[in-house]
């Protein structure tokens, strides 16, 4: 099957007892057993459930991963993936990654052991220089939150299996519709289904795939021990989500590519960040490992003043300033001062993220009113 199909068809089947064409929200904790450990596939709801099942068969073919597993949040799918590692492991990090990752990482992880190098991936050559035998795991994510550089995923899984270390992906910002980590050679694929795949603004939710069984059994069990599970009616959310994700993301890539031309050719911007410019120093490989360069964009004023960011964050109508991306209706948010609040200053700017940039998630609105919106947001 194709994308679309899978989007709409992939792990879903008729409910046996009624027909029912949509997946029942079995709001249930726990299920009726024949006998000790005697019973039809599922024993707790924390263990199993039917509605969350479905939803993860449906992911992992769009990601064409044998497994999948759900959880409450991107979050806590993060947390399993570190949570497979032992005291004196060493991770490699994309450096310029999302304020949470970089905070679990940091304020949480290291402090039971576990080494976290943050550097630039967009030259594999960096990572040979850091890989050592202690290192067990490489967290890449592509494009970057928020200032959109590619990362090869191709050529850098091969480094870090040539050593010994498995690769993760966080996805978030590409959704499956756009890059495949897995066909590219990455162990894990992560995703904050919170954001396109879910597509609504209405549920928090994570996702991990991978095709090797001893990982996903790792993740099952950590899945089940620690708990952090999304509830049916999540899962229902996102199932009848996913449907249009195809859709939705045609309508996020057409829309972001009229804004973010707008904005490279207005008057009052210095720098627009967008891997679809054959100017991007990584188009050619955005080209090469993705089906379209998304809805996400990043832009700094030629009046770079706080003042002036703050100003022009302050006049928007149609892009709501708010945290988050990938929902139908287009957001605007403040970076250093939102998402990625929790890295310290002098982190943030060696990675280029300034305190003067703005990041915007284009929606599926029609696109002349988000022109309006911005036009006047800028004057």
């Amino acid at each position: 099957m194709k994308f679309g199909t899978k989007a709409l068809h992939a792990g879903i089947e008729p409910d046996p007892s009624t027909g029912a064409i949509m997946t029942p929200i079995f709001q249930t904790s726990t299920y009726v057993q024949d006998g000790p450990g005697i019973h039809k596939g599922y024993e707790y709801a924390r263990t199993q459930n039917p509605t969350r099942s479905a939803l993860e068969k449906n992911i992992a073919s769009l990601e064409n991963a044998r497994f999948g597993r759900c959880f409450a949040s991107g979050m806590s799918a993060t947390e399993t993936v570190i949570k497979t590692l032992r005291p004196g492991d060493e991770v490699i990090c994309t450096g310029d990654l999302y304020g949470g990752s970089f905070r679990l990482f940091t304020q949480m992880y290291e402090q039971f052991g576990i080494r976290f190098t943050f550097i630039d991936m967009r030259d594999a050559k960096n990572v040979e220089e850091v890989i050592t035998d202690k290192t067990k795991l490489l967290w890449i994510e592509t494009p970057t939150n928020p200032m959109l550089n590619i990362i090869d995923i191709e050529t850098i899984s091969a480094i870090g299996h040539k050593h010994g270390a498995k690769v993760a992906v966080d996805n978030t910002f590409a959704s499956p519709y756009l890059q495949n980590p897995l066909d590219l050679g990455a162990d894990i694929v992560m995703h904050s289904v919170t954001k396109y795949i879910a597509g609504h603004s209405d549920v928090i939710m994570g996702f991990l795939g991978t095709n090797d069984l001893a990982i996903d059994e790792q993740f099952g069990f950590i899945q089940n021990s620690s708990g952090a599970v999304p509830g049916p009616q999540d899962c229902f959310l996102v199932l009848r989500g996913v449907k249009t994700l195809h859709i939705r993301m045609q309508r996020h890539c057409e829309n972001g590519e009229v804004v973010a031309k707008y904005l490279k050719n207005h008057p009052n911007i210095d720098k627009v960040f967008w891997p679809g410019f054959e100017d991007h120093p990584n188009h050619e490989l955005a080209k090469k490992q993705m089906r379209g360069f998304g809805g996400m964009i990043s832009f700094i004023q030629k009046d770079d003043s706080l003042e002036k960011t703050e100003s022009t964050l302050g006049k928007f109508k149609l892009f709501s300033l708010a945290e988050s991306l990938g929902g139908v209706e287009s957001l605007v948010g403040h970076p250093s001062g939102m998402t990625h609040a929790s890295i310290p200053k002098e982190k943030r700017v060696v990675g280029g993220l300034t305190d003067t940039m703005i990041r915007l998630s284009v929606g599926i609105e029609d696109i002349d009113d988000l022109i309006a919106d911005l036009e006047q947001a800028l004057k």
